[in-house]
């Protein structure tokens, strides 16, 4: 049955984000005074994994947001997704429309009804806070109850609107809708719930050092997103690898939490759609695919034939 997101798009923005791109800029302390690795780049942020059946697992790394020119995308990742009888993506992206699930976000968004986030975040924190929001010609008042990690999510997409991008033309966004059309079998790799609760029932602690370390990612927004760009177009892991995740040295909690847990889970899910005998084409955040304990590491490890396209 086909999908069609034209009249979803807007819905689906703000949930989208916060549950799969968030951790791009929790990740970014130090990148300013980070050197790029000189590293032989391979093609794309895409690889194949030959299943016992000899059948292709195509894995795709998506950045979620995008700008248009970002299209035509290169022909190696549209003939993967040709190639494939079947679409896997993170979680189930029209199931995010359903009013309670949208609900649900909200309720671990925000405060209850007399409790403001600057009851609950520090004086340098929200003076930092109300001169970023000045800065982006948004008013204070109408995120008072935002919690902190919504906050953070909050900032960083907006930061991200103004340079730019969007999750209109994310990988995600584009390949969904195209499946879709193209009646394509689509799975998914965790319930929308899970992803949900990801950020939502994050610790009072770690939602604030979210928060503080968005804040000051932000000066360097623009750097980070042109790099992370550049490098995922050269398909070059080792400096996305290294951009990304430089700050998880300090929030090892957090690493496992967003990445680490899901990708061995995300191993056992592929493993066993793998016995469907069929081409499949899986898109997941560019983060997932990269450095040590990645899935791609995680698959090598097993034995699987592993190579990037």
């Amino acid at each position: 049955m086909a999908i069609h997101l034209h009249d979803k798009r807007i819905r689906l923005r703000t949930i989208l984000f916060i549950l799969s791109l968030a951790m791009i800029f929790i990740v970014s302390a130090g990148i300013h005074a980070q050197q790029s690795k000189q590293t032989p780049s391979p093609k794309h942020c895409l690889w194949l994994v030959k299943t016992p059946q000899n059948k292709a697992v195509y894995l795709l790394g998506s950045l979620h947001v995008l700008k248009s020119d970002a299209y035509p995308l290169p022909k190696a990742i549209n003939e993967a997704y040709s190639l494939s009888q079947k679409v896997v993506f993170e979680t189930d992206l029209a199931a995010m429309t359903d009013p309670a699930v949208q609900g649900k976000m909200m309720a671990m968004g925000l405060y209850p009804e007399g409790q403001t986030l600057f009851q609950n975040i520090s004086d340098e924190m929200q003076s930092s806070l109300k001169e970023k929001m000045t800065n982006l010609g948004m008013p204070m008042e109408h995120f008072a109850r935002f919690r902190p990690w919504f906050m953070a999510v909050s900032l960083t997409l907006m930061e991200l609107q103004r340079l730019g991008f969007s999750l209109e033309y994310g990988i995600d966004i584009h390949f969904y809708g195209k499946a879709g059309m193209d009646e394509k079998e689509i799975g998914f790799l965790e319930p929308v719930d899970f992803q949900l609760e990801l950020l939502g029932k994050m610790n009072a602690r770690d939602q604030k050092a979210f928060l503080g370390q968005t804040l000051k990612d932000l000066d360097v927004a623009t750097q980070m997103a042109d790099d992370m760009l550049k490098y995922w177009k050269k398909g070059d892991a080792d400096n996305l690898y290294a951009l990304l995740f430089k700050s998880f040295e300090d929030y090892p909690q957090i690493e496992n939490r967003l990445i680490g847990q899901r990708n061995r889970q995300w191993v056992k899910k592929i493993e066993e759609m793998m016995a469907e005998e069929k081409n499949m084409f899986i898109i997941v955040g560019a983060g997932h695919l990269i450095g040590p304990g990645s899935v791609v590491a995680l698959l090598k490890e097993k034995g699987y034939r592993v190579k990037q396209e």
